[in-house]
Formats: structure tokens, sequence, C-alpha cells
């Protein structure tokens, strides 16, 4: 959306078991054996994971590596972690991002409606989409328009570490983190292709393809097992090399007027493994997209959330000039990730990327009623009798280049009593943003019947802005298992930050300033493991977070933000069943957040502080090889407690909901006549929250339920999503009284895939 300027603000295998299994357990059967007390159970395939970034099975993962920066159990981790596998993102078929993680406990996805173009959300209460996003556990930050897009049909997973994690990953997002795991080659050989179109006429088609060759000495699968006679194709042995090719074309109309778009993404990678201890993967991701803008999004709070005179604003209705607008970017990442063992068993692991984003948008889009003061709008009073829209005109250009490096070394070894996992490494990011924004006074434009068309008014540069961002890290990290079930985890890290903004012209919005901060942080962590499955733990952690600006006061870059959070939890894996349980309580303090200053002269300082507790609790389980469920509930305390307006102490920060919940269920039939057949439900429930920091106005609660239905055979199948299926028109948030946005209509995905 427009406004966004405005806000500036291993390779995995498998495993088979034979397990029992009916709910955790299988019905014993008798055999004809003479032996009357035999029996025999049924033989069951299970695919048990072994990589923190392999496929998950089914619903419930065991392994992360975010958080830790080591493939580790996740209730081994002193903090919260979501794990959004393959088949939970292809049951609800979720195509973005934010609507990939909208069902974890603690996540507020798409708080201003839809944006085609980015992906929004905010962790524990705080806004994660700039600083809070990782990809391969490698930062992939933003500021304005400069953000980068990742299609989830790329990934095998999407994670969620909540809370602060500066300790590992440096400066990041107070509330958490989402780290996107990429779909790597596998020692496998397979190929997939999907297709499918939705209800407003957009279609996609995707693809992945992988394949081995090169198996090592020892292998031998695809020798002659008998003389003069040759063995069907197969999967080397030990696989020297693995390349893997993923891609996604989509394109067609949105729900909302004239919005439509044409974007695609391909990423082709190979592995190369020349022993058991070496191994390296090479990747490339090129994207694209370009796209006329959703009409949804900073529409007035009267006319959405409450009637106007006139009623409300059609959800589907477009205001921007569909012969102007345009929305383009293309995007370019090339990385590697190389893993040795050497003899005395310490694993180096290195890791970097590069980045390029090439971005440019235009055309108008309303900010409230018109006329407005001071030349802008307001979400109060519409104009009668044509009830105008004030616009605001707008052109932004933006290119990034972006670097991440991260190179570290892991050892396990024993003192005495104490077991040692120990990670010590260096990073390094670079962000560097030409940005280039101009804006003007748009023609006004009916709510009721917008008529296209009329010239638009001259735009003026306001910022033309050189920025860049470097930041250094070193880090460390033991944690240690003592006691039969005592993991104590203990992380350190200091890091270097150094920022640079130049203008070639003196700009309202364009300072020229130098800044460079240092920071320490830390994480400590105790749990016990007991034999039951249970773990408690608790965990205290601190945090800095980079804010790119210049103080009003004294013409100098802006400190980052800092705090810390104090967390308790439970985790629960029970030995009965597959399936995870987390439940936390937890206090996040953010420090030095930027506020405006209510007299004259309105500068802005850096006095603010905000409070978040909260209680959260999510449930997966893979209750049967059939029947998979999810649950989640997050409850916050979010309070404004500095301020250099002393009415909002006190008060509840905007945009974000107090009460978020939702849950998932999905069911297969693998007998009779509906063999073959699944079904899946979900409801999400989007509490109310407040429109402004004041906290005059609320945008009410809304209850949202989805549903899925598929037919699967071995090689193909079919599937019928339908997200929101009872069309309910809701907002889904508001930041100010001319920033609200409609949540998603009805959408209807009816798709199909074929795999060898």
């Amino acid at each position: 959306m427009y406004g966004k300027s405005f806000k500036l603000w291993l390779l995995s295998g498998t495993v088979v078991a034979t397990v029992p299994f009916l709910c955790g357990m299988a019905f014993a059967q008798e055999t004809t054996s003479s032996d009357e007390n035999t029996v025999q159970l049924d033989t069951i395939s299970v695919e048990g994971q072994q990589s923190g970034t392999g496929p998950v099975n089914g619903y419930v993962a065991t392994q992360t590596t975010t958080g830790m920066k080591t493939d580790v159990p996740i209730t081994e981790i002193p903090q919260s972690v979501s794990v959004i596998g393959r088949d939970e993102i292809d049951d609800r078929k979720a195509l973005k991002l934010d609507e990939v993680i909208r069902y974890s406990a603690g996540v507020f996805a798409a708080p201003y409606g839809n944006d085609p173009d980015t992906d929004w959300f905010y962790i524990r209460g705080f806004n994660a989409t700039q600083t809070g996003v990782f990809l391969d556990n490698l930062s992939l930050a933003s500021y304005a328009f400069g953000g980068f897009q990742i299609d989830p049909f790329m990934l095998e997973r999407v994670e969620i570490l909540k809370g602060p994690s500066s300790a590992l990953y440096g400066g990041s997002n107070p509330g958490g983190l989402v780290n996107m795991i990429s779909k790597r080659p596998m020692d496998d050989r397979f190929g997939y292709v999907e297709g499918g179109i939705n209800n407003f006429g957009n279609a996609y088609f995707a693809f992945d393809i992988n394949d081995v060759f090169g198996g090592r000495v020892g292998g031998n699968a695809g020798d002659p097992d008998v003389v003069g006679k040759a063995a069907p194709i197969a999967v080397p042995d030990n696989p020297v090399w693995a390349y893997r090719i993923t891609g996604r074309l989509a394109g067609g109309d949105y729900y909302t007027d004239y919005g439509e778009d044409l974007r695609g993404t391909i990423m082709p990678q190979i592995t190369y493994r020349p022993s058991e201890q070496t191994k390296i993967n090479v990747y490339a991701q090129f994207s694209a997209l370009d796209q006329t803008h959703t009409g949804n999004g900073f529409l007035p709070y009267v006319g959405t959330v409450v009637p106007a005179s006139f009623g409300r604003i059609a959800r589907d209705a477009f205001f921007g000039e569909p012969d102007l607008d345009n929305g383009r970017y293309t995007q370019f990442l090339l990385g590697y990730e190389f893993e040795h063992q050497f003899e005395n068993d310490w694993v180096f692991k290195s890791a970097s990327r590069y980045a390029y984003l090439n971005k440019h948008e235009i055309g108008p889009y309303p900010y409230g009623y018109a006329p407005g003061p001071f030349g802008f709008g307001n979400g109060f009073t519409p104009v009668a009798p044509d009830n105008l829209l004030y616009r605001i005109g707008f052109e932004g250009a933006s290119g990034v280049d972006a670097f991440a490096s991260d190179n570290n070394l892991s050892k396990k070894f024993s003192t005495g009593p104490v077991d040692h996992d120990v990670l010590v490494g260096v990073d390094y990011n670079l962000y560097n943003l030409s940005n280039l924004q101009a804006s003007g006074g748009g023609t006004p434009i009916s709510a009721t019947d917008p008529i296209y068309g009329a010239a638009q008014g001259e735009t003026f540069v306001y910022l033309d802005q050189e920025l860049t961002q470097q930041q250094f890290g070193a880090y460390i990290q033991d944690q240690m298992r003592f006691g039969d079930g005592w993991i104590v985890t203990l992380n350190g890290r200091y890091d270097y930050l150094d920022v640079d903004s130049e203008s070639p012209a003196s700009l309202p919005f364009s300072p020229n300033y130098k800044s460079d901060d240092t920071a320490w942080t830390g994480r400590a962590g105790l749990g016990y493991e007991f034999k039951n499955g249970l773990t408690p733990y608790v965990s205290v952690s601190s945090f800095f977070n980079p804010v790119i600006g210049v103080s009003a006061v004294d013409d100098q870059g802006l400190k980052p933000e800092e705090g810390y959070q104090y967390e308790a939890g439970i985790k629960y894996e029970p030995t009965f069943m597959d399936a995870l349980v987390t439940a936390s309580v937890f206090e996040i303090n953010r420090q030095n957040v930027l506020v405006a200053d209510p007299l004259p002269p309105f500068l802005s300082r850096q006095l603010g502080e905000v409070r978040v507790r909260g209680f959260e609790i999510e449930g997966k389980a893979n209750v049967t090889r059939n029947f998979r469920v999810l649950a989640s509930l997050t409850v916050l305390d979010q309070e404004i407690t500095e301020d250099l307006d002393p009415t909002l102490i006190g008060n509840t920060p905007m945009t974000v909901p107090d009460v978020l919940a939702s849950a998932w269920a999905d069911y297969k039939f693998d007998a009779g006549w509906l063999k073959g057949v699944s079904a899946g439900a979900g409801v999400r429930y989007i509490g109310s929250s407040w429109v402004d920091n004041a906290n005059t106005l609320k945008v009410p609660s809304a209850t949202v339920v989805d549903a899925a239905i598929r037919y699967d055979q071995e090689t193909w199948g079919v599937a019928l999503n339908v997200s929101n299926i009872f069309d309910e028109v809701y907002v889904s948030g508001c930041q100010g009284y001319s920033v609200c946005g409609y949540g998603d209509p009805r959408t209807i995905t009816l798709s199909a895939h074929y795999k060898w």
C-alpha cells in the first residue's frame, strides 16, 4: 500500500519405524501362531524428523535451528517457538507469508488488510515487519519501501521465535522474529506441479523438481543386480550431487475494482557433498511483480468501522487512478551454505547471501475525507453531497543492496557431569537503500461513486536519501545439561552498529547524519525435562532494535530501542501422542521509543516506553495418521508506561488486539467410499483494538471461518479451499482515524497437483 511510505515508520532424510499407532497406541491382533500368547501389532511406517530445517511430520515439528542456530529439539529452547511446516501451509493453501502465520500464537497478521506486495505482522504487540524478518537464519531487514517478499511456495517451513532474540541475531524486533526456511535439495528424486485459480480470476502455476546423481564409493543403487541385467533406475547411495529447482507464476484480478497483478519467482540450487563431513549448497532466487494496487487500506474510520451518513464504503471499491496506478519490483538473491565437521568434532558453518531489490510505485491513495485540516483529510466528516475522500499523490523509487553473512563453530563435549553444546560465531549485515519519494495534492474522489480520469496535482520530492546501515556482531552460546534433566542456556553478544544517511539536496525529510552505537545483549534460560515429556522453563533476555532516522532535537541519528523480557512457560511433548503444546507468560519492556512532543515546537524525542505482558498457549497434534489439529490463544496486556504526553500514560497502544485465538482441524478418510477425501476447517478470532493511543475509538472484534476439502490419489489430487467462508465484512485494524483496512472477503481457490 502507498501508506507504507507515509508511516515510514541438510539435507533432510526420513526413518521408517514400526510403532503402535492409534491415538498413540495400536490394538493387538492375534496371529495364527501356535503360541496363543503371541500377538502381532499393526505395522505402520512413520516418517521421523531428523533435521531442524527439513520437512515437518504432519503438523508437529520437534526440531528447529531457530532460537539456537544449532539443530536442537524445540523443547530445549528457553523461549516459545512456533513452526508451520509444508503440510500445514498446503492444507490451508497459504499464498502469502502473513497467511501462513495467522494461526500462530502471539501473531497478529495483516493488521491493515490485504497488501499484495508486503507481509505485515505484529508479534507480541510489536511491529515485526521491518526488523523481524529472517530467511534461513540470515537477516532480511527492510526500511520504508525497501522490503523483500518471499513466496511461501519456496519454503519448507516457517518458524516464529517469540520475544527478544538479539543475543543470537543482533538488532531485531522486541516481540520476536519470523525465520523462513527455504526448500533445499534432498536425497531423492521427485517432481511436483500444481495449478489453481480463485473466484476473482487470479490463477497460478507452480513446480518443484529435485534430482540426485554421483553416488560415492560403497553405493550400489543402479548397479547390475544380476550379471548382464541392469537394475531399475534408482537413487544413488550417498549421492555427491543434488539439485532442485522451484518456481511459481501467478496473475489475475483481485477482489477490489481494477486491482490486478502478475508475479513470478524461481529458485535453482545445487548441493555438493564430497564426503559425509562436508556439504555446500549454492542457490539463487529471482522474483518480480507488476501490479495495480488493491483499493483496500487507508480508509477512514467513519464509513468502514462505523457507517457514515451514506452508509459504509464498499469493500471492493478502488480509490486510485486505474490509468496511473502501478507498483512493480524485481528482486534477486544469491547465496551459499557451507558445513564441515572436523576430526575433533568441531563443526564449522558458514552462510552468506547478497540481495538486490528495485522497486517503484506511483498513484494517489485516500487519506480521510476532503478537505481536511492543513490540507490533509480526516476520518470523521464526509462532505455532502459528494462524500469526497481526500487523496494524496505519491511516487516512490527504492533500490536496495543488502549482504548478510554468519560464520560459526559448534561442538558437543562434557566436563565432568555437565554436557555442553557450545556455539561461537560472528555475523555481518549490510543494508544500503536509495530512497526517493515524492508527494503532492491528489484530486478528491467520491466515496460512493468514484469517477476516474481527473488530472492529478504536481508532486514534489520530499525525500532523496542514500541510507547505509552496517552491523557487526560476535556471539557465544553454551547449552549445558546435567542432573538427569536440567538444561541451562547462556548467551552473550556484542554488536557494533553504524548508520550513514546522505542527501544530495536540502529537503524536509532528507537529513544528513552519521551515527554509531554498540550494544551488549544476553539471554539466560533454565529448564528441566521430566520423563513424561513435560519441560518447564524460565528465561530472561535483552534486546536492541535499530531505529533509522534523525532526532529533531539535536539532528543526530536515533538511538536503537532497547529493553528486556522475562518469560516462564511449559513445553509438553506427550509420550502417548505425536504432539507439542507450549504455554508461556511473559513481560516485555521496550525503551527509547520515539514519541511526539504535544507542545510547541512539536519535536520528536526518544523518551517513550511500552510494556507488554501476555499469556500464550499453542498446541499441535497428529492425533492419528489421518487426524491433525492445532489451536492457539493469545492474551495481551499492553500499556504505554512513559510518554511526553501525560494523558497517554496507562493507555493501550493502538492497532494490536488484546485477544487473538485460532483453531484448525483436518481429517483424511482412508476407507470406504470417502477414501482419499480430506476435510479441514478453522476459525480465527480477532479481538477488538484501539484506533489511536488516546484510546478514543475502537475497532470491534471479528470471527472468521476457513475451510478446505481435498481428494488425493497416489500421484495426483485436487483441492478446494475457502477463506472467510461466511464472507464476514470486518475491519482488520486501524492506525489512526484515516488508516483503516478491511479484512479479505470470501476467497475460493480451486487447485490440482500431480507428483512423481
